[in-house]
C-alpha cells in the first residue's frame, strides 16, 4: 500500500509540474496550444397506447449526456483531459421513476514524447455515479451511492500512439483504489472491500487501448478497453484474474441538432460479488453471490450539440 501512495504522490507532483509549466506561458500562446471539444445530448423516448387491441404499456424515459474534452499539446508535452457524464430515468404506468443510466468518468493523462509515436505518461482516472442505485423491484435498499462505489486509477507508463485516433497505454506501475463511502455497504463488504473498510487498494499492471474516430461520414466511434491485473493480491490464486472495463460509444449524426447514440459497457471484476438468482416455484430467489460479467446497453435518439 505504501508504494501505491508514493506513486500517487509522484503522479500528482508530476501533473502539478506540468500545470505550472503551462501556467508560465504567455496567455495568447497558451490558448493556441489548447483544443476544446464538447458533446451534449438530451434524449427523450415515449410510448403511448389508447384502446390498443394488441396491448402495451405507456412509458417515458429521459437521458442526459455530456462529454467534454480539453487537450494541450506543445513541443514534447501533451495533456489530455476528458469528462463523461450521463444520467437517465425511466417511468411506466405501473412503476415510478427509476434510474437507468448514471455515470461520472474523469480522465487526465500528462505525457512527454520520447519519439514521434512514443511517450512517457502519468494517468489519473476517477469513476463514480451521481445517485442511489437499487436492485429493482426492491427500491427501499440502496446497493450503490455516490462514492459507493468510486474508483481511482493512477498509473505511470508508456503511451504508444501509432495513429492520431488510436493509442496504447501500458503501465507496469498502477494503483487502483476502490472506495465504498457508505457504512452499510462497507459493512457488507460490497465491491470487494473488506467488511467494515471504506477503501480497497490494489497495485499491479494496466493495459489501456483507446480508439476514437469518425469511421464513416457523421458516424463517430469511441471505444476504450482497460485491463488491470492485481500483482500484489494477498490471495495468490487471484493474481491470475484480470479486471476488464470495456466501454463503446457510437454517435450517429442525423443533422446538426439530432443524434442517435448507442452505448455498450462491459465490466468484469473477480472481486465484486454479484447476486445470483434462481426461480424457485414462482419466485426469484437469491441463492448466493459470485463474479459475473456486468453488462449495460443504451440506445436513444435526441437533441444534441457538438463543438
Amino acid at each position: 500500500m505504501n508504494r501505491t501512495f508514493l506513486m500517487l504522490i509522484f503522479i500528482v507532483g508530476l501533473m502539478g509540474s506540468g500545470m505550472a509549466a503551462i501556467a508560465d506561458e504567455d496567455p495568447e500562446e497558451e490558448e493556441k496550444n489548447w483544443t476544446y471539444t464538447g458533446f451534449f445530448s438530451q434524449q427523450l423516448n415515449q410510448v403511448a397506447f389508447s384502446n390498443w387491441a394488441a396491448g402495451g404499456e405507456n412509458s417515458f424515459s429521459s437521458t442526459s449526456i455530456a462529454n467534454l474534452g480539453a487537450d494541450y499539446a506543445k513541443n514534447l508535452i501533451s495533456w489530455e483531459n476528458k469528462l463523461e457524464l450521463a444520467y437517465g430515468v425511466v417511468k411506466t404506468d405501473d412503476i415510478s421513476w427509476r434510474k437507468n443510466q448514471d455515470r461520472i468518468d474523469l480522465l487526465s493523462k500528462l505525457g512527454r514524447n520520447i519519439s514521434p509515436q512514443l511517450g512517457l505518461s502519468a494517468l489519473g482516472n476517477f469513476k463514480s455515479q451521481f445517485g442511489n442505485g437499487y436492485h429493482y423491484p426492491n427500491d427501499s435498499v440502496a446497493v450503490s451511492r455516490f462514492m459507493a462505489p468510486a474508483y481511482l486509477i493512477t498509473a505511470l507508463g508508456l503511451d504508444y500512439k501509432p495513429w492520431e485516433f488510436f493509442s496504447i497505454f501500458f503501465s507496469p506501475a498502477t494503483g487502483k483504489f476502490t472506495f465504498v463511502r457508505d457504512q452499510t455497504l462497507s459493512d457488507q463488504g460490497a465491491y470487494g472491500v473488506e467488511p467494515g473498510e471504506t477503501m480497497r487498494t490494489e497495485f499491479g499492471a494496466m493495459l489501456r487501448l483507446a480508439f476514437e474516430k469518425e469511421v464513416v461520414e457523421n458516424v463517430r466511434l469511441a471505444s476504450t478497453l482497460e485491463l488491470f491485473n492485481n500483482l500484489t493480491d494477498q490471495n495468490k490464486s487471484n493474481r491470475k484474474n484480470t479486471d476488464v472495463d470495456w466501454q463503446t460509444n457510437l454517435h450517429m449524426k442525423v443533422n446538426p441538432y439530432i443524434t442517435a447514440t448507442f452505448m455498450l459497457h462491459m465490466i468484469y471484476d473477480h472481486d465484486i460479488p454479484i447476486p445470483l438468482y434462481e426461480t424457485i416455484g414462482d419466485e426469484l430467489i437469491q441463492v448466493g453471490t459470485g463474479p459475473r460479467l456486468q453488462l449495460q446497453q443504451m440506445l436513444g435518439v435526441g437533441l444534441s450539440y457538438t463543438f
